[in-house]
């Protein structure tokens, strides 16, 4: 929005995601690589906001710092869209739409599954039997670290 005020431009230009700020920081040798724990495996699903954004997969590479961990990315729509997959008459195709998404995770048997978008998180959450909440990738990191307690 607004591409031509050197003011919005002066903002955008000091907005990151964090992934891509904490890439930024390792390119750097800035970032602290000092792991206390491997994640395991990690099903990984790409937001489709990343995707629009064309910043790659920074979330994937940092994780895939921490040894003992692997990732597997996937890269598809998890049927959400915002409201859309909350809304009575759209909900079955939103979870079509989605499908593919929670099979992956089903099938990969990771030891967390995770997305940068909460919302196309608990969509693959809510196709899955049984299965814990996702793991956001930031808690992730903070696991690997040794600062949350949970798994």
């Amino acid at each position: 929005m607004f591409p031509d005020e050197p003011e919005v431009a002066k903002i955008k230009r000091h907005i990151f995601d964090p992934f891509e700020y904490l890439a930024l920081r390792h390119k750097s040798g800035l970032m602290r690589t000092d792991f206390a724990r491997p994640l395991g495996k990690v099903a990984y699903h790409v937001a489709c906001h990343l995707r629009v954004q064309n910043i790659g997969l920074k979330t994937r590479d940092i994780l895939q710092l921490i040894p003992g961990t692997t990732v597997e990315p996937i890269e598809r729509c998890s049927g959400h869209n915002g409201t859309y997959g909350v809304k009575r008459e759209f909900r079955d195709t939103s979870m079509k739409i989605g499908k593919p998404v929670v099979q992956r995770v089903q099938a990969s048997g990771a030891d967390f599954y995770a997305s940068d978008c909460p919302i196309g998180g608990h969509q693959i959450e809510s196709g899955l039997d049984n299965a814990p909440p996702p793991t956001h990738p930031l808690t992730l990191l903070r696991m690997a670290y040794g600062l949350e307690t949970t798994s």
